[in-house]
């Protein structure tokens, strides 16, 4: 009669040897390969509901009218915040200039592509920002742009973090034969951006007096800074 310590090692080998046949570790390729078709499905799924720019500021207008914002918060200060933007938006829709260098570059593009923007009403960044896309946008029939919130988007807005955080505007450029990414821009022009990591560093935190700063430098930059890292990604 078998003892039952010799069964217990027979099959412990057992086990280790259907083990060792049976488990395949993935590969990196395969990974990538995973993950890029979880990004291709989140995308698509996100283009279903998006809308255009037209959309998007008819979108906007008629919240001001109800009193009322975009995303998961319904704040007083961001209705209010919603309502600023609406006329910033109002303004630079009728005043942001494309360069001719810059205008050259756009309609030279070719590739077909889409900007999918992620967004909500009531960002100070994103007043200023999405009419600059929508003017380069505009130029190129080869450019679709197309916008959704980021509120209703998580699990696109997940992939597409900025040091960890939910920070919009978001441009995603995506190929579209391919639905690959191309690239991405936001949530701020660059010059912007190094203006914030810089007082960040210096005081831990944007103060507001710093914030009313940075909306006085959108100002005075009148988009051309965002227009210059836009042509950027063509």
């Amino acid at each position: 009669m078998l003892s039952a310590l010799f069964l217990y090692t027979e099959n412990q080998k057992k086990i280790k040897t259907v083990t060792s046949l049976s488990y395949k570790p993935i590969s990196f390729t395969t990974m990538e390969i995973l993950e890029n078709t979880m990004i291709i499905d989140i995308i698509k799924e996100s283009l279903n509901k998006s809308m255009n720019y037209h959309e998007y500021r008819t979108l906007v207008a008629a919240l001001v009218e109800q009193q009322s914002t975009t995303g998961n918060d319904k704040t007083e200060a961001l209705v209010e915040y919603t309502k600023m933007n609406d006329r910033r938006m109002k303004r630079w829709d009728k005043t942001v200039r494309l360069s001719d260098d810059s205008f050259e570059k756009i309609t030279a593009y070719t590739k077909n592509v889409t900007w999918l923007v992620l967004t909500e009403s009531w960002c100070g960044d994103a007043a200023h920002i999405m009419p600059v896309i929508n003017k380069v946008a505009e130029q190129n029939a080869n450019i679709d742009l197309k916008i959704v919130l980021r509120d209703e988007n998580e699990d696109l807005m997940n992939q597409f973090l900025t040091n960890g955080g939910k920070a919009i505007p978001k441009l995603i450029a995506i190929d579209n034969k391919t639905l690959e990414v191309l690239d991405t821009f936001g949530p701020r022009p660059s010059i912007a951006t190094e203006m914030v990591n810089v007082y960040k560093a210096q005081h831990g935190k944007l103060t507001p007096e710093f914030k009313e700063d940075l909306q006085r430098w959108y100002n005075k930059d009148k988009g051309q800074s965002t227009v210059e890292d836009l042509v950027n990604l063509l």
